[in-house]
């Protein structure tokens, strides 16, 4: 075994790395250790088309596994030099740091990469935490002082940058030599992929229109200086919760980040409005009961009206567009009038409320089934199918029923359900100034006028009401 040296070099938090990508593909490396660790390092390798070597008397299971599939070449034994014959790249993973110096000592005499996991004195290179969107990569790497710190931004950015980036960026490779014809002059072309990347083809490829995003970009490639129309624009009809900000999906803060307008509603928090891009036009078209901001067909028509001038608009509202948001009516608008669309849903009021209210929709014990009703028709009308809603062993949730609360549960008793059946109002909830009563068919009413409860607010019906005293969790501040 070679003698082992350590790197006189000083490890500190400042230390600049040269940030590179290798090109393994093919390319011979060892791995010394068999444990879990080794086993990573292995799997990184084999996902960039390297060929492995592992060496180590025994194997974990996932190294085990692929030695019998033929996957890597292993060697039963410890380390010594000859191991590392041929081998371009190198990897030490034994937690024996005797073995991981050899390792290091030897790979620096021959001039192969190394790295010691661990141990920034014997590795020339690092293996930073990556986020894979092939062809699209990011490395996050600390210099080896806080890899725990660079794992941890890395689940961030995991959470944040979604699959569909990769696509995206395969898509532009594509047509990557055709931009380069088109445009000789890199200001230019940047200028011109800012514009594929910001606007409706973008938009096109994420949603999964591989084809019509292929016609559009040739169709601006294949244009001169000045011509043609305007790209036409999109809509994302985006929900937006119950709420809460934090309630918000990924996919509808990525929308809300690519807007040149947002439309927004009564029932989005302020604060998820404010999450759009800093230079989008935000314009209020909140219904508020009878109180309209604008008539919902002109909502319709402005939605198509700016999609047509090429912009990217985001209809926000609150909760699920598709549950009681007349999401249906607007997108039908949009199919009408040829203007491309993307529905984002929501977490709906109901499974939100319901959840910061301490309250299961559903229970093994108390409830089989839940329907969702909306207290307020299109008609102005409270007729529903009431025998529907008063069958045993299930849950009604009462979407904006404050103001229809007593014609509402007198339904329900005159149609079946006892006086005395569980029953819940939540105003804001998911918000800080959540507010819970809790009381009967009987007396729900009553509670909710003395206590004046106002919209918006949830009414929630049956015997799962009974496990909020177990249940509820959330204790909104003042």
């Amino acid at each position: 075994m070679t003698e082992t040296t350590a790197d006189p070099r000083p490890v500190s938090a400042g230390r600049a790395y040269f940030a590179a990508f290798l090109d393994v593909s093919g390319r011979p490396c060892a791995v010394v250790g068999g444990g879990p660790i080794a086993a990573q390092k292995a799997d990184a390798l084999l996902r960039s088309g390297a060929r492995v070597r592992v060496i180590a008397p025994e194997l974990c299971a996932t190294l085990a596994g692929q030695a019998q599939r033929g996957e890597i070449e292993y060697r039963a034994k410890r380390f010594s030099a000859d191991d590392l014959d041929g081998v371009e790249l190198a990897v030490t993973a034994t937690g024996d740091a005797e073995v991981n110096a050899a390792v290091a000592a030897e790979s620096r005499a021959r001039r192969i990469l190394v790295n010691s996991v661990d141990d920034p004195r014997n590795s020339t290179f690092i293996m930073p935490a990556v986020v894979d969107r092939l062809p699209l990569q990011i490395a996050i790497g600390s210099g080896g002082a806080a890899p725990v710190v660079a794992r941890r931004l890395r689940a961030l950015i995991e959470a944040t940058v979604p699959a569909a980036f990769g696509r995206l960026a395969a898509f532009a490779g594509r047509y990557r030599a055709a931009s380069k014809r088109r445009f000789p002059d890199s200001t230019r072309r940047r200028r011109f992929w800012e514009g594929v990347f910001d606007g409706p083809i973008a938009q096109m490829v994420f949603s999964g229109r591989d084809q019509s995003a292929a016609e559009a970009i040739e169709q601006s490639l294949a244009q001169r200086d000045g011509a043609g129309d305007k790209p036409p624009g999109s809509v994302f009809l985006v929900g937006g919760g119950p709420g809460n900000p934090e309630l918000l999906t990924l996919r509808a803060m990525r929308a809300l980040q690519l807007a040149d307008v947002v439309l927004y509603d009564h029932l989005v928090a302020r604060e998820i409005v404010d999450l759009a891009r800093r230079d989008a036009e935000r314009i209020y078209v909140g219904k508020q009961s009878s109180r309209h901001a604008l008539p919902q067909q002109d909502i319709n028509l402005q939605m198509v009206k700016l999609a047509r001038q090429g912009k990217c608009v985001v209809r926000l509202k609150g909760g699920d567009p598709y549950i009681f948001g007349r999401g249906g009516e607007e997108i039908e608008t949009l199919a009408a009038n040829g203007i491309g669309f993307e529905v984002v849903p929501g977490i709906t009021a109901a499974a939100g409320v319901a959840a910061y209210a301490g309250i299961p929709l559903t229970h093994r014990d108390y409830a089989h089934s839940c329907v969702f009703v909306t207290g307020h028709r299109k008609d102005g009308s409270l007729e529903l199918n009431w025998s529907a809603l008063t069958q045993p062993k299930q849950t009604v949730v009462i979407y904006m029923g404050v103001l229809g609360l007593a014609q509402f549960t007198e339904k329900l008793i005159e149609h079946g359900l006892p006086h005395g059946t569980p029953a819940a109002i939540v105003e804001r909830g998911t918000l800080p100034g959540q507010r819970v009563a809790v009381g009967t068919l009987a007396t729900l009413p009553g509670i909710a006028a003395r206590e004046q409860f106002k919209p918006p607010s949830l009414v929630i019906v049956g015997d799962v009401v009974r496990l909020r005293s177990r249940l509820a969790w959330f204790e909104p501040g003042e």
